[in-house]
């Protein structure tokens, strides 16, 4: 049916008729005075989703845009890192490191499994002369639906004293909650297109006093991402080049419809549809990539039956329900398929994919499950 596509992918997210009607609206100046007065609504509201009361900082440019303006603003070259890589973007890092001539080290884990912290801690231990300038982590890694332990890994970074924590937040802010300012995160980045409910094309770096005195000494080059320049324009409510005016209008509602529903119900909503998406899947006969210990609260990486292609499902779903599930990424293509549940996902959204894959699995010839318990462990865990 035209126009009835449904996004359950962990990015592109659904965007609420609300954020919708802002895009349409004509366009204001972005110098102008209304649109300052935009400018100082949202930066307050990006502070109370952030949990922080320190700069919280607005690119147009993608969630890679901000995890690179993360990394020219506060290294230089040749500085030494730690690298946590368990998945294809902890692995996009490495590889941002690389392009500016920074020594990173990368700390790997199957993709699947979540990263050891106490690899982390050995490490930077070890670091008695305080080389590591810094630890660079994917906290809800995007590709396999992966939670990393933000907490403790920071906990070993805090004990080092040197060394900065970056954080790729892209699929966990919004969604999972990570308290900046309590747990003193130096570096977050994350992108619009995910829990904020809103299109691409939106980067936001917070950034702590930790990572301003860095900022100071750091060397690489930087221009249109020099969070110098954007922050000296956010404290008069504006940026330093032309940003995405409607973006900003439509953040404005989109975090308005957030801070309505309020931090802690929007993180137990995520943690239900998490657990409703698990149980589905368990109920089906599926596999899951993650362990029930490190599961993402947005994605939920689901492996098929054996004889069954990952890739087969995906197609099947998409042609007859209209419904967008994400695939594997490199060595995963056709191995698993991605549920994301995060931003503007109801209970119904849930429980309207999980019936979709239950009707793709028989129609595949799959008996492996007795028809419509996908739907009832769903509903369990829903209520």
């Amino acid at each position: 049916m035209e126009d009835k596509l449904m996004l359950m992918i962990p990015g592109p997210t659904p965007v609420p008729e609300q954020a919708l009607l802002a895009l349409a609206k004509s366009p204001i100046g972005h110098r102008s005075g209304d649109f300052s007065k935009v400018m100082a609504d949202v930066t307050a509201k990006l502070k109370w989703i952030h949990q922080t009361e320190n700069d919280v900082l607005i690119l147009t440019a993608s969630g890679t845009g901000a995890m690179e303006a993360a990394i020219v603003n506060f290294l230089s070259k040749g500085d030494r890192v730690l690298v946590g890589d368990n998945g294809k973007f902890g692995e996009r890092w490495g590889d941002v490191c690389d392009a500016y001539g920074i020594n990173a080290e990368r700390v790997k884990a199957e993709w699947g499994k979540a990263l050891d912290p106490e690899v982390f801690r050995a490490k930077l231990e070890a670091d008695t002369n305080k080389e590591i300038k810094a630890v660079i982590i994917t906290h809800s890694e995007t590709s396999t639906g992966v939670m990393n332990d933000l907490e403790t890994i920071n906990s070993h970074v805090k004990a080092h004293g040197k060394a900065l924590i970056i954080v790729d937040a892209v699929t966990s802010l919004g969604a999972m909650n990570v308290p900046i300012d309590a747990l003193a995160l130096d570096v977050v980045a994350s992108g619009s297109q995910k829990g904020y409910m809103i299109p691409p094309g939106l980067g936001f770096v917070a950034v702590g006093p930790k990572a301003w005195e860095a900022y100071k000494t750091a060397n690489l080059p930087r221009y249109y991402l020099d969070l110098g320049k954007a922050r000296k324009d956010a404290a008069k409510n504006s940026t330093p080049f032309t940003t995405s005016v409607n973006m900003v209008m439509a953040l404005q509602v989109s975090l308005g419809m957030m801070q309505k529903e309020g931090l802690e119900s929007i993180f137990a909503r995520h943690l239900r549809h998490r657990n409703a998406a698990r149980a589905a899947a368990k109920a089906l006969g599926l596999g899951l990539l993650a362990d029930d210990a490190s599961a993402s609260h947005s994605i939920t990486a689901v492996v098929p039956p054996e004889g069954l292609d990952a890739e087969k499902i995906r197609s099947v779903i998409k042609k007859n329900f209209d419904i967008v599930l994400a695939g594997g990424q490199d060595h995963l293509s056709g191995k698993i398929f991605r549920i994301g549940h995060l931003g503007f996902v109801s209970d119904r959204d849930i429980l309207t994919a999980v019936s979709a894959i239950e009707a793709t699995l028989q129609q595949l010839g799959y008996t492996g499950f007795t028809p419509g318990a996908g739907v009832k462990a769903a509903i369990d865990k829903l209520s």
